[in-house]
């Protein structure tokens, strides 16, 4: 067990390296920082104009809520866990350096738990601080008002909730895209396939609700977003999980997949000619 530790954390410092400063993945800091860049301008903009009457507290926690919902869970997290955990190991296919991992004594379950907590280690260094400085900026202009709103009112468990989804976020699609990118060439495919049933989510049966990543995260936000006409129509109405289920259910999901991943990494061949 001590030497699996060890082999896990040499792979885990040397995928580090690779994954903060990969050129495949410039973009994803992109992704990250852009609500940073818009609640930070929202801010200043109504510092500016010294407009903080022109909406409520309330609003902007309803514009964060919306932006978490439909940035955050379904685009900006998504995308940036494609963009990392995918390349972890079709990455280096394509850079023809994989072999070399592959020739050390080294379990393939070892390397692919190494380089998952790597890649997680990046997702939630992006994104889960993402998530609390753009909920600390959306609402600054209010001055200590929003501090009030923060420290004594809903505020904190609103931010410990939204920080706790992103990084479960994090965990399951890094587990799912993780292991397209062992099974597949070409990981965008599988990755346009999760990305629409994913956004189906509320309209399919409640049994296909739950085979899903967004479905256990969206109940578990603070705050809910109402699905707007026509689309209301068409939504299914399915009981929300509690929460000491969606936690574990989601944890647990994350680790078949591991361990899937890790049982087809011992299967799989070296083609650099693909």
């Amino acid at each position: 067990m001590n030497l699996w530790v060890r082999q896990i954390g040499g792979v885990l410092r040397l995928e580090m390296k690779k994954t903060f400063l990969s050129r495949r993945g410039w973009w994803v800091y992109f992704l990250a920082l852009g609500p940073v860049l818009l609640t930070l301008g929202h801010w200043l903009i109504e510092i500016g104009t010294r407009s903080r009457g022109h909406h409520s507290m309330g609003e902007d926690s309803l514009v964060f809520a919306g932006l978490f919902h439909f940035y955050y869970l379904r685009l900006g997290i998504f995308f940036g866990c494609v963009g990392i955990f995918s390349n972890l190991f079709r990455g280096e296919m394509l850079e023809k350096t994989l072999h070399y991992y592959y020739l050390t004594p080294l379990r393939r379950e070892l390397l692919v738990a190494g380089k998952y907590l790597a890649g997680l280690a990046t997702a939630l260094f992006l994104f889960v601080s993402s998530t609390a400085i753009s909920f600390l900026l959306i609402g600054r202009h209010f001055g200590a008002g929003y501090t009030d709103y923060i420290l004594h009112g809903p505020g904190l468990s609103q931010l410990g909730s939204y920080v706790l989804v992103a990084a479960l976020a994090c965990i399951g699609y890094g587990a799912v895209f993780l292991m397209c990118g062992i099974l597949f060439r070409n990981p965008m495919i599988p990755a346009a396939v999760v990305m629409v049933w994913e956004n189906l989510n509320p309209f399919l049966p409640t049994v296909l609700k739950k085979i899903s990543v967004i479905f256990y995260l969206k109940n578990l936000c603070p705050v809910e977003i109402p699905i707007p006409p026509p689309f209301n129509v068409m939504v299914i109405d399915a009981d929300p999980t509690p929460f000491w289920i969606a936690v574990p259910g989601l944890l647990v999901l994350s680790l078949i997949l591991l361990v899937y991943s890790g049982l087809s990494a011992r299967h799989t061949e070296i083609s650099y000619g693909e």
